[in-house]
């Protein structure tokens, strides 16, 4: 089995679980665990910001140790700490597990970036990324599904059954990747400081993830604009999910063919962030109209939406490669990576203030820090370049452990 075929087999096992997890989990802490809304949200917010830190670190220790041992230690650690949560049962425990879960998965995430920025060759590795994207949501959606399932029961033994799954299908992957290439690194020329010091890739890393602000915009804000401001039903929630996600699966490969350096990527990211302020200002438009007239103008704005991710996620990747040294791709995408913890944190919060508060002016001035984020993209790359005066990792050479990476 090649390289692209591992991952996207440890991509596929792993959102399965996930999928599922993501559905069911909210009710899986009050009704089993017996925590409150309010103490979930709050040791969740906490966590995913431990989580966020922990990437660059444990990044690092990709670069170091190998990418390929970091990332099957850490599939692992995670699939222990799903385990945790079915036993623990009070605040403090369910934190510690918490913290545990969202480090290994942004440690994990940092490691698998790493070694595909090692096994892959610099011109394949956004078609494999979006590959293994289009298998991410394809899991996800088949997840979401057996999450609906345990919702439907509703008994402790659906919402156990639910983590053994995900916590299985992380010692899976772990399994999968075991049978990858160590990745070794050679750099020839003089070495770059850390991450933590590299200020135009902090500017990147910050406008990306202003970019990605249209997670939560879909998976809380949407939903939340269609139940209290139109008179659409509740039922198109569901079909936006599914909107979106069938879209990157069948899209997001295609749309990624155009992305070849960071020139290509930089436009792709530009050609993104037009769309999300035109799916922004689309979404405005459903206020105020007659229940079909607003599922139809929100179907116009999804699919517009869909569109400008493809693009954003397409030439986002191909930059936080690009720009990272090859001896330090770990940290690189440990820190790069942390875009959707803060995305994820803050978004919440100030999206809902901004649209929910604001209505259709709401609307227009999120779609306009997306259009601001993307075209300040350009720019920072170029800083970036000059800083490193070249190409990123692509002036210098990485090397696999062992042949047929392909």
């Amino acid at each position: 089995m090649g390289t692209t075929k591992r991952l996207a087999l440890a991509q596929a096992v792993n959102s399965v679980g996930d999928g599922a997890f993501y559905v069911s989990s909210a009710l899986f802490f009050t009704r089993v665990v017996g925590l409150s809304v309010a103490q979930v949200g709050f040791a969740l917010t906490v966590a995913w910001a431990v989580g966020a830190v922990a990437g660059v670190p444990l990044g690092q220790l990709a670069d170091r140790l190998g990418a390929r041992r970091i990332a099957v230690a850490l599939a692992v650690v995670t699939a222990g700490a799903l385990a945790l949560f079915l036993v623990v049962r009070s605040l403090p425990a369910f934190l510690a597990a918490a913290c545990v879960y969202t480090s290994g998965q942004s440690g994990l995430q940092a490691a698998r970036q790493a070694l595909l920025a090692g096994l892959v060759e610099p011109e394949r590795r956004t078609r494999v990324r979006a590959v293994l994207q289009s298998v991410l949501n394809a899991g996800l959606a088949v997840g979401a599904g057996l999450g609906a399932v345990a919702l439907h029961l509703d008994t402790p033994a659906a919402y156990l059954a639910v983590f053994a799954v995900d916590a299985a299908g992380f010692l899976v992957a772990a399994v999968v990747l075991l049978g990858l290439p160590e990745v070794v690194v050679r750099v020839s020329g003089p070495k770059r400081a850390g991450v933590l010091r590299d200020r135009p890739y902090a500017v990147v890393a910050l406008l990306n993830a202003i970019i990605l602000l249209y997670m939560p915009m879909l998976s809380l804000v949407i939903p939340l604009w269609i139940v209290q401001r139109t008179e659409a039903p509740a039922w198109v929630v569901g079909a936006l999910f599914v909107l979106n996600t069938g879209a990157v699966v069948v899209g997001q490969v295609r749309l990624a063919r155009g992305v070849t350096d960071l020139r290509t990527a930089v436009r792709s990211v530009r050609r993104g962030g037009v769309l999300l302020l035109v799916s922004c200002g689309v979404f405005a438009l459903s206020e105020g109209r007659g229940p079909w007239v607003a599922v139809a103008v929100l179907v116009v704005g999804a699919a517009v939406q869909v569109v400008g991710e493809m693009f954003h996620g397409a030439g986002s990747w191909e930059i936080g490669f690009g720009l990272a040294p090859a001896d330090k791709q770990g940290q690189y995408q440990g820190f790069y990576g942390t875009g959707t913890a803060v995305a994820r944190t803050v978004g919440p919060l100030l999206l809902t203030t901004l649209v929910l508060g604001g209505g259709a002016v709401g609307w227009l001035a999120l779609g306009g820090l997306f259009l601001a984020a993307a075209l300040a993209m350009g720019p920072a790359v170029r800083w970036s370049r000059a800083r490193s005066g070249g190409d990123g990792d692509r002036s210098e050479k990485t090397l696999a452990g062992a042949e047929g990476t392909r």
